[in-house]
């Protein structure tokens, strides 16, 4: 096996390990809190999440396998580091909205959570055009579960 082969299998490995933690800490809460709160029209079928949610992190594991192919982790450091922090606010905001029942402050850092991979894009593309690319689907579907968090924060009262 190659080099750049097990560089991909090894960000594939990072990027599903962060969803599994993530799914860890949302599963629990499926079945009984979340689906007990009121949701907009607008909120997707739970069945739609797990499929979206595993596209995104296999485009984000090639994004950065492209930029770390490309350039290595030295001379791509600011943009991996960029990368590794926007991974764990994503395992963040499930604690946060999932386990810690706490939409709010989930809100608060899913925005936060969204200007990182937005620097995460800008980084990446000074390095690969590419994986910046790659990364925009991720950029707009946190657009629009934060603007879902939004709602769901406003309408449960919390």
């Amino acid at each position: 096996m190659t080099r750049s082969a097990i560089g991909l299998l090894v960000f594939l490995a990072i990027c599903l390990f962060t969803a599994q933690l993530g799914s860890m800490l949302t599963r629990p809460s499926i079945g009984s809190w979340y689906a007990a709160l009121a949701k907009p029209a607008w909120t997707p079928p739970n069945w739609l999440f797990a499929p979206v949610w595993t596209t995104l992190y296999v485009l984000m594991a090639v994004a950065a396998w492209l930029v770390w192919k490309n350039h290595g982790l030295q001379a791509a450091s600011a943009a991996m580091s960029l990368f590794g922090v926007q991974l764990a606010l994503n395992v963040g905001w499930s604690a946060l909205f999932f386990w810690l029942h706490r939409p709010g402050l989930a809100f608060a850092e899913i925005v936060l959570l969204w200007v990182l991979i937005l620097l995460t894009i800008l980084a990446f593309w000074k390095l690969s055009v590419t994986a910046a690319w790659l990364m925009i689907p991720y950029l707009v579907w946190v657009a629009f579960a934060a603007a879902l968090n939004f709602a769901i924060w406003r309408m449960n009262g919390f």
